[in-house]
C-alpha cells in the first residue's frame, strides 16, 4: 500500500485529489495539509511513501517544503504540482528534490500512474513541459556544464547509456527492454549512477546529464 499525503491550499482540490487517490486499491491518503509547514509536521509524524505538494502555498511554498521534506530522517518521495507548464518555480522544486511535477489539468488516470512510478522509484514529469522548463530555467553555462562533464567521466559506458534512457524520462523496465538487461540489472546501474553523479533522485540525474550536454 502506498501512503500519500496532498499538500494544498485549496481544500476543494485536496478533496477531489483524496477521492481519486482513495479510489486506488493500492494507495492510501495518511494525511493532508494547507501548506508547508503544516506538511513538514504531518510528514514526521506519519510515515509517507509520496507526497503530492502544491507549488505556490502560504506560510511555506512548496519548493521550501519539497527541500524540508527531503531531509526528513525518512523522507517521501514528492510530486509537485503546478497550473503552469512553463513555471520557473517547478524546476526549482525539481532542483530541490522532486521526484517530478505534474499539472493539476493532468488526466486522473496520469496522476496514479505517477504515484505508483515514483513510489517504485522512477521519475515522472510532463513530457513536453518537462523539456520546455529544462531547456528555459536550466541553460547550462560554463562551470556547471564542466562540472557536469566531469562527474559524468565516473560513469563506465554501460552507466552513460543508462543515465541517457533515463533523462529521457524512461523507466526501469524501458530501460531493460531497450539495452536487454534484466530490470533488477537495469536497478542496480541506476544506483551507482546516482552515487556517482552525487544526486539523490532520477531527475537530478537527468539534470546533470542535460548539463554535460548528453541529451538535447
Amino acid at each position: 500500500m502506498i501512503r500519500t499525503m496532498i499538500v494544498d491550499d485549496d481544500a476543494l482540490v485536496r478533496l477531489g485529489l483524496a477521492d481519486l487517490l482513495d479510489g486506488d486499491p493500492g494507495i492510501e491518503v495518511v494525511a493532508q495539509a494547507p501548506d508547508g509547514l503544516k506538511a513538514i509536521e504531518q510528514a514526521t509524524a506519519h510515515r509517507i511513501d509520496v507526497a503530492l505538494v502544491d507549488v505556490r502555498m502560504p506560510h511555506m511554498d512548496g519548493i521550501t517544503a519539497t527541500a524540508r521534506l527531503r531531509a526528513i530522517p525518512h523522507p517521501p518521495k514528492v510530486i509537485t504540482l503546478t497550473t503552469f507548464d512553463l513555471d520557473e518555480y517547478v524546476y526549482n522544486a525539481l532542483a530541490a528534490g522532486a521526484d517530478g511535477f505534474l499539472l493539476k489539468d493532468t488526466d486522473p488516470a496520469e496522476i496514479l500512474r505517477a504515484v505508483h512510478l515514483v513510489a517504485a522509484g522512477s521519475a515522472m514529469l510532463h513530457p513536453t513541459a518537462a523539456r520546455r522548463l529544462i531547456d528555459r530555467y536550466h541553460a547550462a553555462n560554463q562551470p556547471e556544464a564542466t562540472a557536469a562533464k566531469a562527474r559524468l567521466d565516473r560513469l563506465t559506458p554501460r552507466e552513460r547509456d543508462v543515465l541517457t534512457l533515463l533523462a529521457h524520462g524512461d523507466t526501469n523496465a524501458d530501460i531493460a527492454t531497450r539495452l536487454a538487461m534484466r530490470e533488477s540489472t537495469v536497478k542496480a546501474h541506476v544506483s551507482r549512477v546516482l552515487t556517482a553523479l552525487e544526486v539523490t533522485n532520477r531527475v537530478q540525474a537527468a539534470l546533470v546529464a542535460r548539463d554535460a550536454g548528453l541529451t538535447s
